[in-house]
């Protein structure tokens, strides 16, 4: 919002010269005066404007708290694994259907997982529940995927998956979600999903399960929708993949299982801060030099 000051500020320098031009038809040849003073007219207006914008931009940015987020190797990683237990994960284009393929072959991710990984797991529809919180014990974990069952309330809100899955992956090192669902999202928003995860450093890795053609449910056809389970993925520096089969979906927790980037915040306040002092003082200088005896 503070960014709309910067219209203010050109058009109070379009104001002034406007004024300044007033002023200056008193003198007969502005060309000589120019020579004269080894500068053009107008220059200490239009230096002196063009560098206030600078340190204006450069201060908004600072305090908008900027960030830049790159990727690094992470030696250790834990996982929230979001199941989607939505009434279209009944779907039975995955044999026996998509929930329980997504069950069974999750279960095998815990297996073949390092011991040191930590992993918890969130099922999700309308609203999202903790089946575990993050721990090594995989006895645990594959006992908590046992007890998750198709929902009985309406809707599919992967935001709420987000934010549950984010919120547990509290002080790790390196932080991802791997989402499994048919996309069939009704409720929240993908972009507020991204946003919150890029908040907190965390990547999602998105699997989708089942195949364009659909399967049968109880009530109809319900068909894979890949774009939003896209987003969520290439929008939160993680990876999608699509599973249209049972080996599919295995291959997908393989791949998931072996990536191993962090994402790294970087803070550039400081450094806007820095540029805008630097500016400053030039403008500072300028003014009380080479401009001083400007109008």
């Amino acid at each position: 919002m503070l960014l709309f000051a910067l219209p203010l500020i050109i058009f109070i320098y379009l104001l002034t010269l406007k004024n300044t031009k007033k002023k200056a038809l008193r003198f007969a040849n502005f060309e000589a005066i120019a020579r004269v003073r080894g500068i053009g007219f107008f220059s200490r207006n239009i230096v002196t404007t063009i560098l206030t914008i600078l340190i204006v931009t450069l201060l908004i940015l600072a305090i908008s708290g900027l960030t830049l987020h790159r990727l690094e190797d992470a030696s250790a990683f834990s996982f929230i694994l979001a199941i989607d237990t939505s009434r279209s994960m009944e779907a039975q284009d995955i044999f026996p259907n998509r929930l329980d393929a997504s069950k069974e072959l999750s279960k095998n991710f815990i297996d073949i997982a390092p011991q040191s990984t930590e992993i918890g797991i969130v099922a999700f529809s309308g609203h999202s529940f903790i089946h575990k919180d993050l721990t090594k014990n995989k006895e645990e974990l594959k006992e908590a995927i046992n007890n998750i069952e198709q929902s009985s309330i309406e809707g599919t809100d992967i935001y709420e998956a987000v934010i549950t899955s984010t919120n547990l992956l509290r002080g790790g090192e390196g932080r991802a979600i791997i989402l499994l669902s048919d996309g069939q999202i009704t409720i929240g928003e993908i972009d507020d999903a991204i946003v919150y995860a890029n908040d907190h450093d965390v990547i999602i890795n998105t699997i989708a399960i089942g195949t364009e053609e659909g399967g049968i449910t109880s009530y109809g056809i319900s068909k894979m929708a890949d774009e939003p389970l896209k987003a969520l993925a290439y929008n939160t520096e993680g990876i999608f993949f699509k599973a249209r089969d049972r080996d599919a979906l295995l291959d997908s927790f393989d791949k998931a299982l072996k990536l191993t980037k962090r994402k790294v915040p970087i803070a550039l306040s400081k450094y806007l801060l820095f540029a805008a002092i630097i500016i400053f003082i030039i403008e500072y200088v300028l003014t009380n030099s080479r401009f001083k005896l400007l109008p």
